[in-house]
């Protein structure tokens, strides 16, 4: 039997999910030269914080809506059955820790809806704050506000994220790299869209005149994923068919703007936007470096892709970890809450 186009494109998509979560999870494919930036800040010691550590609170909001933690689980997989295993494990941590979560782009459930269940964890997450997500240079590919809506409903979600990737798509088979048009073809999504539209960059970061730009456009928030983190540059590379991709993701594998330095360059064209901070954040420590910096959520990908193939038990350790980190920090500063850290001036440049 032949396969039809749209099956063999969704074939192929499929065995790109399932590469993806393979290499992340197996090879090294993370940045070795260039750094998340925030080892260049260090927080000043407080010896008396006249704090009872038992009424530190970590709580915040995101887009109007309450969460445990400023932890976002950064967008990751979908589209396989080891990818739907992850995804409500991730889910129902998110639920009892009151976390947000984004899933992994949903371009493979557009294009085969038999999948759309391993994306589908609203039944096993019904408060959290949750975001969909399509890949920004789809919409110079046919679609529109109809997938835009399809992948939101599917969820129903609380906001789409757009992800915009030109590395990955020049180094990976077959990308889509025709980007002409594209911050045009965003701001008519976030005029139709019934829920805001966050611009995400998939860990080569977000430049403040990026920002302005797509802030302009309508775009709601912002998650800067810059570099420091997995390299989706020596992602593709390790799955690469041929020398030249391979030899691209290579040389290109350290490209980036460091997750701090779009933080801090966002933060100071656009006081306001809500600022997500995710690229290469491995603990709570530098989770409360990226929310001192100005940052209103930080993102976590690896670190909870790699529990969440553990067990469930591993995901409630690291959550546990994480948010123990942060209260830490604000005890050792002095700082009852995180609005009180964003104040204190606490962070120091080295």
């Amino acid at each position: 039997m032949v396969k039809s186009p749209v099956n063999q494109e969704s074939s192929q998509t499929q065995t790109r999910k399932a590469d993806h979560l393979r290499i992340c999870l197996e090879e090294d494919v993370q940045f070795h030269q260039t750094t998340n930036g925030l080892e260049r800040y260090r927080f000043t010691h407080c010896c008396l914080p006249e704090l009872d550590y038992s009424e530190i609170d970590v709580k915040t909001s995101f887009l109007g809506k309450k969460l445990g933690a400023p932890l976002l689980i950064s967008s990751m997989t979908g589209g396989t059955e080891r990818a739907k295993t992850i995804n409500y494990r991730l889910a129902e941590v998110a639920q009892q820790y009151k976390l947000a979560m984004g899933v992994g782009s949903q371009r493979i459930a557009v294009e085969n809806p038999q999948v759309a269940d391993t994306f589908a964890v609203r039944k096993v997450a019904p408060d959290i704050l949750l975001f969909a997500n399509l890949g920004a240079v789809q919409l110079n590919y046919s679609y529109g506000i109809d997938e835009c809506l399809r992948v939101v409903d599917l969820l129903a979600a609380d906001a789409l994220i757009l992800h915009i990737n030109p590395l990955q798509e020049c180094i990976q088979a077959g990308g889509d790299t025709d980007f002409r048009g594209l911050l045009n073809s965003i701001a008519k999504v976030c005029q139709k869209l019934p829920v805001p539209a966050i611009a995400k960059e998939v860990g080569n970061g977000i430049s403040a005149s990026m920002a302005e730009k797509l802030i302009d456009a309508g775009i709601s928030a912002i998650d800067v994923a810059g570099a420091g983190g997995t390299s989706w540059a020596k992602v593709e590379s390790d799955r690469a068919n041929n020398a030249l991709q391979r030899r691209l993701g290579k040389t290109f594998g350290d490209w980036g703007i460091p997750t701090a330095e779009c933080i801090t360059s966002i933060r100071a064209i656009a006081p306001d936007i809500p600022l997500i901070a995710s690229g290469g954040l491995r603990n709570g420590l530098e989770v409360a470096k990226a929310i001192a910096l100005g940052a209103d959520m930080a993102g976590l990908a690896w670190p909870f892709l790699q529990a969440a193939t553990e067990s469930e038990a591993a995901l409630g350790e690291l959550t546990e970890v994480l948010m123990a980190e942060i209260a830490t920090v604000l005890f050792c500063t002095g700082n009852a809450t995180l609005s009180d850290l964003k104040q204190s001036h606490a962070l120091e440049r080295l």
